[in-house]
C-alpha cells in the first residue's frame, strides 16, 4: 500500500515549518510564515527536482494525491513536468497587465509576512491601474498610459502615488523576465519619470486626516448609541479605544481579556508589525457586552456576510452620513488635540496611545516598556470626557504610577 497521511496529519503539518512527506512523491511545504503549499518531488537523470502543485487551501488531500500520480506517471513516461509547465508559459505570446499583476502578487506572496501587503496591492492597482490598463496586452503598455493613471494623483496624493509608480514598475519587471514585454520599463523612475514628474518632497507627502475638533467628540457619541447598528458600535469603540479601522473591525472575542481588562492586537494587524496591548475601561466593556454575537464568527463586529468582518468602508460611510468632511482615522487626531491642549500628560505617554513609536533613539533606547499602566490612565480620562462632555482637568502621571 502507498505510502500516504490522513487528511487530519496533514492538517497538523500546517503549523510546523519544513518539508513533510505526505504521500509518494508528495509533500508539504511550510514555510516560516507558516504558508503551506502542495509539492511534488521527483527524479530525472538521478537528480531531485521540486515542482509547486499550488496552496494547500486548493487542493484537498485526495486531490493533491491524485495530481501527483498522474504527473509522476508523467515522469515515467519519460517527460519532466517541470519542463512541460515551463514551455507552456513561454509559448504563450501576450498577457494582459491584470494576469501578469496578479501572477505576480501570487508569487510574491509567501515571502511577505502578512495578507495585508497583498491586498494593499490589490487595491491601489484595482483603484488606480486596472481601469487604464488592467485589460491592456502588457507588450504595448507605455509612458503615456503611465502618465494617464499617474498625474491626477501625483501631487494631490504624493504617497499613495508613488506606491502605485512602484508597484506598475515590478508588474511590467516581471512581465518582461517572462519575455512578455521588452526591458524598457515606461514606469521607471531614475532617468525616465523623473524627467517628466516633479519631484514632491517627502513633507509634503504627510496627510492629515480630517478630524472632528476635539470639543465636539462628546456631541457626536450619542448619535453614535442612539444609532445601534454594528457599525455604529465599531465606530464607538474605535473613537474610545483611538485605535485604527483595521485594528477594530478585524477585532476578535479571542483578544480580549475581561478578567484583566485588556485587548491584545496582534502584530499581523498592526501597522508596526508588533502586537499591542490596549486598556479597556468600563465604557469599552460595557459596549463589547452590548455587541450581538454570532454563531460560527469569532469577530466582534460582523459583516453582511456570514463569518466575515465589517467592510473598511462601513464606519466611513455611516460617519459621512451626518459628518461627510470627516474621516474614521481623523478621531485619532481629535484624541491627540484633546491629551495635548485639555491636559499635561506626557507626550510619550499619549503617543503610545496611538501605538506610535517613540521618536529618537536614545529615548527609545530606556523607554523599553509599554506603558501600560500609565496608558489607562489616558484612556479612562479620555472616555469619561466622551461620555461627560466636560473638559478633562488637567491631569499628572506620576512616575511612580
Amino acid at each position: 500500500m502507498p505510502y500516504q497521511l490522513t487528511a487530519r496529519k496533514v492538517q497538523s503539518l500546517t503549523s510546523k515549518p519544513g518539508m513533510h512527506r505526505v504521500a509518494t512523491g508528495l509533500y508539504l511545504r511550510v514555510t516560516p510564515t507558516l504558508r503551506s503549499y502542495w509539492m511534488l518531488r521527483y527524479f530525472r537523470n538521478g537528480k531531485a527536482t521540486e515542482m509547486s502543485l499550488g496552496y494547500f487551501d486548493a487542493l484537498t488531500l485526495h486531490e493533491a494525491v491524485a495530481k501527483s500520480h498522474t504527473l509522476r506517471m508523467t515522469v515515467k513516461s519519460g517527460n519532466d513536468p517541470l519542463k512541460e509547465r515551463r514551455a507552456l508559459m513561454v509559448r504563450k505570446q501576450s498577457a494582459t497587465f491584470r494576469e501578469v499583476a496578479k501572477a505576480l502578487i501570487e508569487a510574491k506572496r509567501p515571502g511577505w509576512k502578512c495578507d495585508k501587503h497583498a491586498s494593499q496591492w490589490e487595491s491601489t492597482l484595482q483603484t488606480y491601474v486596472f481601469p487604464v490598463i488592467g485589460d491592456m496586452d502588457v507588450a504595448i503598455v507605455d509612458t503615456a498610459h503611465i502618465l494617464e493613471i499617474l498625474t491626477p494623483i501625483w501631487t494631490t496624493k504624493a504617497e499613495t502615488a508613488t506606491r502605485v509608480r512602484q508597484r506598475i514598475e515590478a508588474v511590467l519587471n516581471a512581465a518582461a523576465a517572462r519575455k512578455l514585454r521588452s526591458r524598457d520599463n515606461p514606469a521607471a523612475w531614475k532617468g525616465h519619470l523623473d524627467t517628466l514628474l516633479a519631484v514632491v518632497k517627502k513633507k509634503s507627502r504627510v496627510v492629515h486626516h480630517p478630524c472632528m475638533p476635539w470639543d465636539e467628540v462628546p456631541d457626536y457619541m450619542p448619535q453614535l448609541r442612539a444609532n445601534g447598528s454594528i457599525s455604529a458600535m465599531a465606530l464607538e469603540f474605535c473613537i474610545l479605544t483611538s485605535t485604527r479601522t483595521s485594528e477594530t473591525i478585524k477585532a476578535r472575542w479571542e483578544e480580549i481579556d475581561f478578567k484583566k481588562e485588556i485587548w491584545t492586537v496582534p502584530g499581523t494587524r498592526m501597522k508596526g508589525g508588533e502586537s499591542y496591548r490596549v486598556p479597556l475601561t468600563e465604557p469599552m466593556i460595557r459596549l463589547l457586552k452590548s455587541v450581538p454575537r454570532f454563531e460560527g464568527s469569532d469577530f466582534i463586529f460582523n459583516g453582511a456576510k456570514q463569518g466575515k468582518p465589517l467592510s473598511n468602508m462601513a464606519m466611513l460611510n455611516l460617519l459621512q452620513g451626518t459628518q461627510p468632511d470627516i474621516t474614521v482615522h481623523g478621531f485619532r487626531s481629535s484624541f491627540r488635540d484633546w491629551a495635548g491642549e485639555s491636559t499635561n500628560f506626557p507626550s510619550d505617554v499619549v503617543e503610545m496611545c496611538l501605538s506610535h513609536k517613540i521618536k529618537g533613539e536614545t529615548q527609545a533606547a530606556y523607554q523599553r516598556g509599554d506603558l501600560f499602566v500609565k496608558r489607562r490612565k489616558v484612556m479612562a480620562a479620555w472616555n469619561d470626557y466622551l461620555y461627560s462632555g466636560k473638559r478633562s482637568k488637567v491631569v499628572m502621571i506620576k512616575e511612580a504610577a
